[in-house]
């Protein structure tokens, strides 16, 4: 008994306090780690895993404004997507969309800005110096017209059209004028399998049902789409 009172002699008003305030603190970090979730489920697409159009474009702007003309703005478009949950189903085509958002990411690395912006339209800025951009999107369009795989064994034939830009090549640092210029460069190479680096006329190309009519770029087989 002596032993018993000796121990709880040694926890005095400082301790009690300590422990007492413990109590809210916890709680506080419970709320707290639900609120970052909370937080973290808007800012990302929870199909693909990838940043909404806000979180995205606060992204961006800040890689443009750190790396300026060593920036690439990539536009991407799942080809015939349509096609895919015709024939697949939406869980087949959710896993096609999945699919080139893991695939985007790996391409692109922990520090780029990738965004799923809509349906089936992607973007990605990252830094990229010029001398390696061709090779670069000669990579993405391979990684991106990789079959994929289903769980239920059926194996979907894949594929992506693909525009780029940069702050040299276009004239412009802003991510809407480059954002316009990939788009247009990407449907002028729509359905050719080959990406396409936008040029400074890209930028003034008009919007058509949203979308942007695409004029005469610079494809990596060196013709226009």
């Amino acid at each position: 008994m002596d032993s018993v009172l000796r121990t709880q002699g040694r926890f005095g008003p400082r301790t009690l306090l300590l422990t007492t305030a413990a109590v809210p603190l916890t709680g506080w970090t419970v709320h707290a780690i639900a609120m970052h979730r909370k937080l973290a489920a808007t800012r990302k697409d929870p199909l693909t895993g990838l940043l909404r159009r806000d979180a995205y474009t606060a992204r961006a702007r800040r890689i443009l404004a750190r790396h300026g003309d060593d920036t690439a703005v990539v536009m991407i478009d799942a080809d015939h997507f349509k096609d895919v949950n015709d024939d697949f189903g939406h869980a087949g085509g959710d896993a096609v969309l999945a699919a080139v958002g893991a695939r985007l990411t790996a391409w692109a690395g922990s520090q780029a800005a990738v965004g799923r912006l809509g349906g089936d339209e992607f973007a990605v800025v990252l830094q990229m110096p010029a001398a390696r951009l061709e090779q670069r999107l000669t990579q993405l369009v391979q990684l991106l017209h990789a079959p994929v795989a289903l769980d239920d064994g059926r194996t979907v034939d894949v594929a992506a059209s693909v525009g780029a830009a940069t702050p040299d090549g276009v004239g412009s640092g802003d991510l809407a004028v480059l954002q316009r210029a990939a788009d247009a460069a990407l449907y002028d190479g729509k359905h050719s399998g080959h990406a396409v680096i936008a040029a400074t006329a890209h930028s003034t190309v008009a919007s058509v049902n949203g979308r942007r009519a695409g004029r005469p770029g610079t494809s990596l087989r060196g013709r226009a789409a």
